[in-house]
C-alpha cells in the first residue's frame, strides 16, 4: 500500500474515532442532565431544576453579568497559568539535566508543594493588597508547582539508550537536549499543563471568594448570601465549560506535538 493511500485511509479513521468520542460525550452529558431532572422531580434533592438554571443563564447573559464574570476569572487564570508554566518549563529542565541544580531547587519545590496554594491566599492578600496581584500570584504558584514537577519527571524519564546513542554519534549536549530530551519530555510537560490548569481554576475561585469584586467565584459568594442556587449553578457550570475548553486545547496541542507517540 502506498504512503498516499495509507494517509487517505488513516484520516477517515481518526475522524470516526473523534466522532464516536464526541457522540459518547454528548450522550453522557444528556444522561447526567436527565438524572438531575429526575432527582428534582422526585423530590430527592433541594437543588434547582435544569430549567431554572437555564432561565438564570439566559438572564445573566442578557444583562452582561455572566460574560463580565467569566472574562475576569479567565483573565486571572490565563495570566497566572502562563507565567507559572513559562517559568516551570526551564526550571524543570534545569533540575532534570543538572544534578547540582536538582539538589538545590528540589527541596524548595517539595516544601511548597505540601502547602496548598489556598493556604497562601491570606498571606498574599496581606503582603500584596486586595487587587489583582494576590490572585494572580496564587494561580501562578499553583500552575508552577504542577508543571515544574511534570517537566522534571519528563527529563529524568528519558531513555538513557537514546542519550548514549546520540553521544556515540558525536552529538553535543546542546544537540542531545534539543533533539532528544525536549521531544521525549513534551508529553510530560503537557500533562503538567493540564494538571496546572485544573489547579489554576480551583485556586482562582477560592481567591475570588475571599477578596474580589468580580469573577465567577465572587458571584457564587454573593449568590450564597441570598440562597440563590440557580446563580451558583450557573457559575459552577461556566467554570466547568471554560476549564473543559482549555483542557481540550491542551489535548489537541498534545496530539499535534506528540503524533509520534503510540496511543490506545
Amino acid at each position: 500500500m502506498s504512503v498516499v493511500s495509507e494517509v487517505a485511509t488513516e484520516k477517515p479513521r481518526v475522524l470516526s474515532v473523534r466522532g464516536t468520542a464526541i457522540t459518547l460525550g454528548l450522550v453522557s452529558f444528556l444522561c447526567g442532565i436527565g438524572l438531575w431532572w429526575l432527582a428534582v422531580l422526585a423530590g430527592l434533592s433541594a437543588l434547582p431544576s435544569p430549567a431554572e438554571v437555564l432561565t438564570r443563564f439566559v438572564e445573566l447573559i442578557a444583562n452582561g453579568q455572566l460574560f463580565g464574570d467569566m472574562a475576569a476569572s479567565l483573565q486571572r487564570v490565563l495570566i497566572g497559568f502562563a507565567l507559572g508554566s513559562a517559568l516551570a518549563v526551564p526550571v524543570g529542565f534545569l533540575m532534570g539535566w543538572y544534578k547540582t541544580a536538582r539538589n538545590l531547587i528540589d527541596p524548595w519545590i517539595q516544601f511548597f508543594r505540601v502547602i496548598p496554594p489556598l493556604a497562601i491566599i491570606p498571606l498574599a492578600i496581606v503582603t500584596l493588597g486586595i487587587d489583582e496581584k494576590p490572585k494572580i500570584f496564587v494561580i501562578f504558584l499553583a500552575a508552577f508547582l504542577s508543571s515544574v514537577v511534570a517537566t522534571y519527571q519528563g527529563v529524568i524519564s528519558v531513555d538513557r539508550t537514546y542519550i548514549n546513542a546520540a553521544r556515540v554519534l558525536g552529538a553535543s549536549d546542546s544537540v542531545i537536549f534539543s533533539r532528544v530530551v525536549i521531544p521525549a519530555s513534551t508529553p510530560f510537560i503537557l500533562v503538567g499543563f493540564r494538571i496546572g490548569l485544573g489547579s489554576a481554576w480551583a485556586t482562582v475561585v477560592a481567591a475570588e471568594l475571599i477578596a474580589a469584586q468580580s469573577g465567577l467565584g465572587f458571584r457564587m459568594q454573593q449568590a450564597q448570601l441570598y440562597y440563590d442556587l440557580p446563580t451558583i449553578f450557573v457559575s459552577l457550570i461556566s467554570i466547568g465549560i471554560l476549564g473543559l475548553a482549555m483542557d481540550r486545547i491542551v489535548v489537541r496541542a498534545d496530539e499535534h506535538l506528540t503524533g509520534w507517540q503510540e496511543r490506545v
